[in-house]
């Protein structure tokens, strides 16, 4: 997986990555169903990198409540 430099990345850049990669899974899936997909395990792997992006952004949510 790509998620290296995830951690490194601020809250609100995690949260834009984590949209924008939300509205790629989303016209992903509508290709999917309309059958213009090269590769159609593009479609687990998005989903996991958006479980982890879902992951960092509580972490930092965790942090920032800790810390008050």
């Amino acid at each position: 997986m790509k998620n290296k430099g995830l951690k490194n990345l601020s809250f609100a850049e995690l949260v834009s990555k984590r949209e924008e990669l939300t509205r790629k899974y989303m016209d992903f899936r509508f290709q999917l169903v309309i059958g213009h997909v090269d590769n159609p395990l593009k479609k687990r792997s998005m989903r996991r990198e958006i479980a982890v992006m879902n992951t960092l952004i509580r972490q930092h949510e965790l942090a920032e409540q800790a810390t008050k």
